[in-house]
């Protein structure tokens, strides 16, 4: 059998671009040829890479543009300057665009006192010492400031040295921590060894930082199986960390204990504790030289592991995976990408988990009443399921230098005009005549839609979710909120997980309109953007380098791996 390897959009970064007859607009393919010397190591990994920028005309596509938007009239594509939603950056570029004012603050007062670049000796550290005018500790102020600077072993050394000459061979532990971090900095690995026989000798247990930084220091060394050690004697007082285990998986992979790692691994997972991705990264990397079937359904369970948690790859991770898999001609897999819409069974849960703990069981009633709450239940009971949902107040304050009620009313006309059903929450005060609001202008709105106008005190958000559930799941929401603490209120990972995929599968945006133009809506994407198998295919969306993206944002990149037999 052999795999073909795609990424979805383009990879500038890693792969040269070609072009690929008989693909689409904006996509891309490159050819890998790879020779390894040992030939084919794995049927398992052979694969193609294809760059692409897929497209959401057909249910049959593999992903939809996050960026490109279907004109009103015609066929032709014009690029978006606005980041979708939900995709990675998106809220970083938001606020670029509209940033807010800050106050400059005050840079604090620094010392100062330069950091050595060379060894000095005592008379020089008393010099040092004499010119400091600090009110902390010199000797702790200047090894803090050299672990920042990552100054050199050898400085830091001779401050130690020094150190020692008067107070009896002592150094305290504050300056050897330090002095380790700057040793597993530089990977000195012998110096490690050094003070890992000092603390030894000279403390019965340490501290979990001292703990962490010998283990990371000794991974490296042909003593790396105390770092075993190091780890068990933290467990007998805590859980370690991931990066304790990210470490001592790193030392077992380096040094060729395969069974360790992966022993090490799954206690990880036992503990519940989500696994660095630089660790999935180190197996991914270990197993191209790996003639295994074991070790490849292990990678192909880590996979699993990432669709199952929605946890995306970094770029570098991604590089690794195609590279366990690549080989071979770049050729189309023609896969479907799951789609964003929860099945029905997935709907129901969600909705009944919704209504106990985020209508029910939230804090929503510190903005609002039981008595007005069942009021706005009654109400949507006795109206017919509505299309769209819209957040009002939140809606008419998209464009601050525009009336509100002008926005609202330019919004509600637009999709009255397409027969949807619509439903208008708002508060209490926008039916008063003010600057902002004009009765005309909301009486009109109350024309074309159901509205709902709560006490002004009242949240908004409960109210929202509630109607758009009880409407069924095709209605649509609209508002910029991005619904963090409903989600939070939520009791599990599954729940949260099918909360935001209902919200990306729900939730319009509003990208482009001015009171009395026509508006543009962002596109609802139609696949779920989370790793994915068919069988014999893997579909998986990775972080990009230099992209910052928030917890509520799902990456623009994939790669896309495909079996062929």
């Amino acid at each position: 059998m052999t795999f073909y390897l795609f990424g979805i959009r383009s990879f500038p970064k890693l792969w040269k671009s070609n072009s690929y007859l008989g693909l689409g607009p904006g996509h891309s393919c490159v050819s890998l040829f790879l020779s390894d010397s040992c030939g084919i190591r794995n049927q398992q990994r052979l694969f193609s890479l294809k760059t692409m920028s897929p497209q959401n005309t057909k249910a049959t596509n593999l992903i939809a543009k996050a960026r490109y938007l279907r004109k009103e009239e015609g066929s032709n594509k014009q690029v978006s300057s606005v980041p979708h939603f939900f995709s990675a950056g998106a809220a970083k570029k938001r606020s670029q665009m509209n940033p807010e004012s800050k106050d400059h603050a005050v840079p604090p007062v620094r010392n100062t006192i330069q950091l050595p670049t060379q060894p000095l000796n005592s008379e020089e550290w008393d010099k040092l010492k004499a010119d400091f005018k600090g009110k902390t500790s010199f000797e702790r102020w200047i090894i803090s400031q050299m672990a920042n600077c990552h100054s050199s072993v050898d400085v830091a050394k001779s401050l130690l040295a020094w150190v020692a000459a008067k107070n009896n061979g002592i150094v305290s532990y504050d300056l050897l921590v330090r002095y380790l971090y700057l040793c597993v900095f530089h990977m000195q690995t012998s110096e490690v060894i050094d003070v890992f026989e000092i603390m030894k000798t000279r403390y019965k247990t340490l501290e979990p930082g001292g703990y962490s930084l010998l283990i990371r220091g000794l991974i490296h060394s042909d003593r790396w199986r105390e770092s075993l050690l190091l780890l068990e004697d933290i467990k007998k007082v805590m859980t370690p960390s991931k990066k304790n285990y990210n470490d001592c998986i790193q030392g077992a992979l380096l040094h060729q204990d395969v069974n360790t790692a992966w022993n090490l691994y799954q206690e990880l997972l036992s503990h519940d504790i989500v696994p660095m991705l630089e660790t999935l990264k180190a197996f991914f990397d270990f197993g191209k030289d790996i003639k295994d079937d074991n070790y490849s359904n292990k990678l192909l369970d880590i996979l699993s592991y990432l669709r199952n948690n929605q946890l995306y790859p970094g770029e570098s991770f991604a590089h690794s995976i195609k590279t366990w898999f690549e080989s071979g001609q770049c050729l189309g897999c023609g896969k479907t990408i799951e789609s964003i819409q929860l099945s029905p069974e997935e709907y129901e849960f969600l909705k009944g988990r919704i209504m106990r703990d985020v209508i029910d069981g939230g804090d929503q009633y510190k903005k609002t009443t039981p008595q007005e709450l069942k009021r706005f239940e009654n109400f949507v009971k006795s109206c017919p399921p509505f299309d769209i949902v819209i957040d009002g107040l939140n809606v008419a304050k998209m464009f601050p230098k525009a009336r509100e009620s002008q926005v609202l009313l330019n919004v509600v006309s637009q999709l009255a005009k397409q027969n949807l059903r619509l439903l208008v929450l708002g508060r209490k005060h926008m039916l008063r005549q003010s600057f902002r609001w004009r009765k005309d202008e909301m009486a009109e709105v109350q024309k074309q839609a159901s509205c709902f106008f709560a006490d002004n005190i009242s949240k908004d958000d409960p109210f929202l979710l509630y109607a758009t559930l009880h409407s069924g799941n095709h209605c649509r929401f609209i508002t910029k909120d991005l619904m963090r603490d409903h989600k939070a209120c939520l009791p599990d990972p599954k729940t949260q997980r099918l909360f935001f995929k209902w919200q990306q599968g729900h939730q319009l945006a509003i990208i482009n309109g001015f009171p009395g133009s026509k508006l543009t809506f962002q596109h609802i994407l139609s696949y779920d953007t989370v790793v994915q198998t068919t069988g014999d295919s893997w579909h998986i969306p990775y972080d990009e380098d230099l992209v910052e993206r928030y917890s509520y944002e799902v990456p623009t990149k994939w790669l896309c791996l495909h079996q062929k037999t």
